[in-house]
């Protein structure tokens, strides 16, 4: 009897740390078709504290999971924030997965970070040195004093960063605390911001985001402006002023990005360049698969294209983007593949968010052919008519297909903040949450746990061994 309640324990555990990583993976604080930005975060934070109290190493661990930058941030400022409730090896560890995850930021996500442990008067041994190990860690402090001047400022107060160990150190502490008190400065970046002020060509040896301000005073015509700054811009820098006189580079885009991009174009844009659009989803699709590529077998597909793939005002046409990447994905990772979209879409490039959720009705046509895969990329929602894809599942995996000669997962993009998950279609097929496509064959992996029949053990087992690959990729770069 004490078995059986171990083993009931350990599956609702199991459960418990799956309901996060999912979470993790889909949730970004934003409104959602069908729920609110505040009902997102209340559910969003409650997750974050259960998990952090009760299954602490695990939660640690889901920093070396694909999850998004907004949970990794909220995982990595409550673990320093309670960094007394744990000691000894696993403190150590923490550590370690903190400086890996922190390195893979984007930078102005960390100085925010480090703006709010200092909110909340996080300043202990660890915190600080964490901070200063990073701040040493940047490729060119410079550039960071120009371009996040207020949270280099702030992190520095922080973590009492002494200026002053060499030159360019005094510039630094110069640059931030004491503007006007030299004439020039031997580091470049910090130069062309002194000189921006009264010289025009020095705004195009800024970075973007710093040089615009300096144009506008300088009454520069955008578009010469934007020319000239384009080998200053980063690849989302030129994506997000595509069409005031830049071009977007589709050839580096990632998959999830490129798809956006390709959804924001008009019907008539995208027919237009049709060979262009689709060589580079193609082209990205297979970077994504890697040596994956073509080894899956006979997949089908089942794809979500339905009014509520819009996503919401913030995160516009994301989950329909994610179904879009996937298909391009799917079809570079099979053997032999066949897309199923819900409002019956022959032409991926030109699918856009409409009509209801014929989810069933898709899946019945995708098991037809008997795949060797099924992958369904849906918000959860079945609504013409309700239920049917939960009782096709069930039926087709009790009655016609007990073997399990088909696999089958769900996918879904969207955080369900009243259930504290990513929605199921039922519970006899594992979902996983996603957002972005590229992600999908490692969620696949993931999925596998999330059938109702995992322990604890086995999850901490997988995640241990993520977290090897992670922190061993860490250190092979800082190299």
């Amino acid at each position: 009897m004490a078995d059986a309640a171990e083993t009931s324990a350990d599956l609702v555990a199991a459960e418990d740390v799956l309901l996060f990583v999912n979470a993790a993976i889909t949730a970004t604080g934003q409104r959602e078709f069908r729920s609110t930005a505040g009902e997102q975060q209340l559910s969003l934070a409650f997750l974050h504290e259960y998990v952090c109290t009760n299954y602490r190493t695990v939660y640690a661990a889901a920093l070396a999971l694909d999850i998004n930058d907004h949970n990794a941030a909220g995982i990595i400022e409550r673990l320093m924030r309670t960094a007394g409730d744990t000691d000894g090896p696993q403190k150590l560890t923490e550590g370690r997965l903190i400086a890996a995850r922190l390195a893979a930021l984007p930078p102005q996500r960390v100085y925010r970070l480090f703006r709010a442990l200092r909110t909340a008067k996080v300043n202990n041994r660890r915190t600080r040195a964490i901070q200063r190990d990073w701040l040493r860690a940047r490729p060119d402090l410079g550039h960071d004093a120009v371009k996040y001047r207020s949270g280099l400022r702030a992190a520095a107060r922080h973590t009492h960063l002494p200026f002053g160990a060499g030159a360019l150190d005094e510039e630094y502490g110069d640059f931030l605390f004491r503007p006007g008190r030299r004439i020039r400065y031997e580091d470049a970046f910090l130069d062309a911001y002194r000189r921006a002020h009264y010289e025009r060509e020095a705004v195009y040896e800024l970075p973007f985001t710093v040089a615009e301000g300096f144009a506008a005073r300088h009454g520069i015509p955008r578009g010469v402006f934007l020319e000239r700054i384009a080998p200053r811009m980063t690849r989302l820098e030129r994506l997000r002023t595509q069409g005031s006189g830049t071009t977007a580079d589709l050839t580096v885009m990632p998959l999830t990005r490129l798809c956006l991009y390709v959804l924001s174009l008009t019907r008539q844009e995208r027919v237009d360049r049709r060979a262009e659009l689709t060589g580079a989803l193609r082209a990205a699709a297979l970077r994504a698969a890697g040596p994956h590529a073509g080894t899956w077998g006979r997949v089908a597909a089942v794809l979500d294209d339905s009014y509520s793939s819009y996503g919401s005002g913030v995160k516009r046409r994301r989950p329909l983007a994610v179904a879009l990447g996937s298909h391009f994905l799917l079809e570079a990772l099979a053997g032999s593949y066949r897309a199923h979209w819900t409002s019956g879409a022959g032409d991926p490039l030109l699918v856009r968010p409409w009509g209801p959720s014929p989810v069933g009705t898709r899946i019945l046509d995708a098991l037809e052919h008997s795949p060797d895969r099924l992958v369904i990329v849906s918000d959860g929602w079945d609504n013409a008519p309700p239920g049917l894809a939960g009782e096709v599942l069930r039926v087709w995996r009790t009655r016609l297909d007990p073997d399990r000669r088909t696999s089958v997962v769900h996918v879904n993009p969207v955080y369900d903040a009243d259930g504290f998950d990513v929605r199921r279609l039922t519970p006899g097929v594992p979902t996983a949450g996603i957002r972005d496509a590229e992600d999908l064959a490692a969620l696949v992996e993931i999925a596998q746990f999330a059938e109702g029949r995992t322990r604890l053990g086995e999850l901490q087992a997988y995640l241990d061994r993520r977290c090897g690959q992670f922190l061993h990729r860490h250190q092979e770069g800082a190299r």
